[in-house]
């Protein structure tokens, strides 16, 4: 394997020259191949979370079928079938119960992380797909990226906060509940009571927990997210060489023709002020045209419009004192054969030129 098929992701955008920020149409090829900007620590947090809460939401309900499923087998040991079948079918009945729906939750939580970080619904097969130009074989390169980097530092300092952050909370908590935790010792009997307690206790552990990591996920999603963005930089060469894939591309160039031909539709009434003549139907159609030599080797369709729309591009011509040529089949020709902002094909040059020339001998006659 030679260096040149090392993804390029294991190294700094900078190292390889890459000092552009990268194009839409990059970040969306990207996109379409599963690479978005991810961080674990967010899909973590929401499912430590939310799993949390429906612990808490159903405490009362798990501690029922827990105290029905103790019941049932001290029940069956002082009868001496304790072990069967029956039994099993009982444990495993009250097992899934209790357990699915946290499962639940936490595999909901788990896709809404996802969709989160995606910015919507993404589907693709790409991130899994074996890919062996991944397969590193400098590890100098690859221990400068994980550890000894900005991110690996990040990651470090991320796990020593974490275990620093619980170590902290389990010993507040424990400590400002060590008296009641100390009296339970002394009540004989209320196992349901002391049971309860230490719940309890242990709840405000987890939730203190998952807020945390809740919190410490959205650093480091957008550390996450920088770091996805300095991977795909570009080199002034490869922005050259998109550049003209794009111009190329007869989408891209379709696009680019709609947003202009948007544009000019947007500015009708100035358009029109600006255009040199109106030829119209003149009932249903209107289409002004300019023609600046310094621009273009043709008259350009400037505005056009039908019906209501015809009307508006006349009255605008005659506040703005545009000469209006009445010309039936040039009008609906031009209209339907010419988009806004092209210029006219061969096959309208001679009627044109004609509309040019009268108007030329016009303006001699009126000066």
């Amino acid at each position: 394997m030679s260096f040149e098929d090392i993804d390029l992701q294991w190294f700094a955008a900078e190292d390889e020259g890459r000092t552009e920020e990268p194009s839409d149409l990059k970040l969306e090829k990207a996109r379409k191949e599963g690479r978005v900007a991810k961080s674990q620590e967010v899909n973590g947090a929401f499912v430590f979370l939310f799993s949390v809460l429906t612990l808490l939401l159903l405490a009362k309900w798990l501690l029922k079928n827990f105290e029905e499923i103790l019941v049932f087998f001290f029940t069956r040991s002082a009868q001496g079938n304790a072990v069967s079948g029956t039994s099993a079918v009982v444990f495993f009945n009250y097992f899934t119960k209790m357990v699915l729906p946290i499962a639940f939750v936490a595999l909901v939580a788990g896709v809404a992380g996802n969709i989160i970080q995606n910015r919507g619904w993404m589907f693709s097969l790409k991130p899994i797909t074996p890919n062996f130009k991944k397969i590193l074989p400098h590890f100098g390169e690859y221990f400068k990226k994980t550890i000894f980097s900005r991110q690996g530092a990040f990651n470090i300092a991320k796990s020593l906060a974490k275990v620093a952050v619980l170590v902290l909370a389990a010993f507040t908590i424990i400590r400002s509940n060590m008296g009641e935790l100390l009296f339970i010792v002394h009540q004989n009997g209320n196992i349901l009571g002391a049971f309860g307690k230490i719940a309890s206790i242990a709840f405000k552990l987890l939730f203190t927990a998952a807020i945390f990591f809740f919190v410490i996920s959205i650093p480091d999603y957008v550390i996450q997210r920088k770091e996805f963005i300095d991977s795909l930089k570009m080199t002034k060469q490869e922005q050259k060489e998109e550049y003209k894939e794009m111009e190329g591309d007869p989408e891209v160039k379709g696009r680019i023709k709609q947003a202009q031909r948007q544009l000019l539709a947007s500015n009708i009434p100035r358009a029109v002020a600006e255009s040199d003549v109106v030829i119209t139907n003149p009932t249903h159609y209107a289409v002004a045209l300019k023609y600046d030599a310094a621009e273009t080797d043709a008259p350009m369709v400037n505005a056009k419009g039908e019906d209501f729309m015809a009307q508006r591009i006349k009255e605008i011509a005659r506040e703005n004192d545009v000469p209006i040529v009445e010309n039936r089949p040039l009008a609906r020709g031009l209209y339907a054969d010419v988009e806004l902002g092209a210029i006219i094909p061969d096959m309208y040059f001679k009627a044109i030129s004609i509309v040019y020339s009268h108007l030329k001998k016009f303006e001699k006659r009126s000066s």
